[in-house]
């Protein structure tokens, strides 16, 4: 299918598209909120503006059951809906969903949290939105995702293979000798139902002026869960344009669909000159607004890890596995000598089977030759940032010592 941007209301539209043509809906309709809410450039001129007034929550029902009907159509038998509400409705959209899609293509209720500026009312802030997710079919697309463990993880956890026993409960694993068996490699934890991604900041060079515009990294997420490149995307309800720029970007087909002239006049706008604002927060994790005495990131490339806390002589854990080991990392602090670095790794690593310990050396020291010979299960590393984007991204063997010629930093 080919991108397509229509003017219209949706109820008509999507009739012009074939059914199971479409691998995502994502639906962002208005949320039953009881107001009128206005569009404004960054000089402050209002450009358009829209109306989340209804009768009655039946009315508001049936308008989107109709169209609901219809998305579902369009949608392949591998394809999947995300409804996006805040609590205005979402009780209502619910059943709704349940009554459309039925109860058993339900998959999770994503939870978007987000930080916001305090305001005047009376009550709780509010700090979250709600994403509904079903499929059309049992055999819908889902792609896995993974984050980092969390800080609470201990290191047992991610090295040894766990099992159940005879009682159902989660053991780890060992030989008939009793030894600890080693894990498989480890992706990290699977994506939950709680996301955290930061909401537009008022200077975001991503805004527009819509009052309700999503992130860009919000859509994504969503599109990379359950498509493909070259899958289709459809939004019918496209107002500001987020979804198909963030399929755009991930080079997937798209449709759009808005009532509001201005509204397909700035996702064209947004289309043939896409931006997006990156985030700290999810490109590092929470933990980055931390002070922390872990300087792992520093020197391993993003996505090559999982980040160990509570273990004083670990940093961090290759995700790939090397000669069918374990990669313990630690880093030489600034404040303390190699031969003390190297005891506190020597020590966190003696009971782990199946492991190969890395020390990266952050400065020369005279007794590394002597550290060597008397440490030889670890591995001292020069040259910090060469050598370790060459351990991550190759298969070179490692021995004790890996030199290319480069001094330590």
């Amino acid at each position: 299918m080919q991108n397509k941007l229509f003017q219209g209301d949706c109820l008509l539209k999507l009739d012009e598209l074939l059914d199971s043509s479409v691998d995502l809906v994502y639906i962002d309709p208005p949320f039953f909120s009881q107001k009128n809410h206005t569009l404004s450039n960054r000089l402050g001129d209002i450009t358009a503006s829209f109306s989340d007034k209804w009768d009655s929550s039946e009315a508001y029902c049936s308008f989107l059951r109709e169209r609901l009907l219809k998305l579902k159509n369009k949608l392949k038998k591998t394809g999947s809906l995300f409804f996006h509400c805040d609590n205005s409705a979402s009780h209502l959209i619910r059943f709704l969903l349940d009554e459309v899609f039925g109860n058993t293509q339900f998959r999770s209720k994503i939870i978007w949290t987000y930080k916001r500026w305090s305001n005047a009312q009376k009550g709780l802030l509010p700090a979250y939105q709600e994403i509904f997710f079903y499929s059309k079919s049992n055999q819908f697309k889902f792609n896995k995702i993974y984050n980092n463990y969390s800080p609470t993880t201990n290191v047992d956890q991610i090295l040894q293979k766990r099992v159940r026993d005879n009682r159902g409960k989660t053991v780890y694993a060992k030989s008939e000798e009793g030894l600890i068996i080693s894990s498989d490699e480890k992706l990290g934890v699977p994506l939950s139902d709680v996301w955290e991604i930061p909401f537009l900041n008022p200077k975001a060079s991503e805004r527009v002026g819509y009052p309700t515009q999503k992130p860009i990294l919000l859509l994504e997420k969503i599109i990379q869960l359950t498509t493909s490149e070259g899958d289709t995307v459809l939004d019918p309800f496209c107002g500001s344009g987020t979804t198909l720029v963030a399929s755009k970007l991930l080079n997937r087909q798209f449709v759009g669909i808005d009532i509001s002239e201005q509204a397909i006049k700035t996702t064209q706008n947004r289309l043939d000159n896409p931006i997006k604002t990156s985030s700290k927060l999810c490109e590092n994790g929470v933990d980055s607004y931390y002070n922390t005495d872990n300087p792992v990131a520093s020197y391993l490339p993003k996505n090559s890890y999982s980040m160990v806390h509570r273990n004083k002589g670990i940093d961090a854990i290759l995700t790939q596995k090397k000669e069918g080991k374990q990669v313990l990392v630690r880093v030489q602090r600034q404040w303390e000598s190699l031969a003390q670095a190297a005891m506190l790794l020597l020590n966190a690593s003696l009971k782990k089977t199946e492991v190969l310990p890395v020390l990266i050396i952050t400065r020369t020291d005279e007794f590394l030759g002597y550290l060597q010979a008397s440490y030889p299960s670890l591995c001292f590393l020069n040259s910090i940032e060469l050598q370790l984007s060459s351990l991550v991204a190759t298969d070179l063997p490692l021995s004790n010592e890996i030199n290319v010629g480069s001094s330590a930093r």
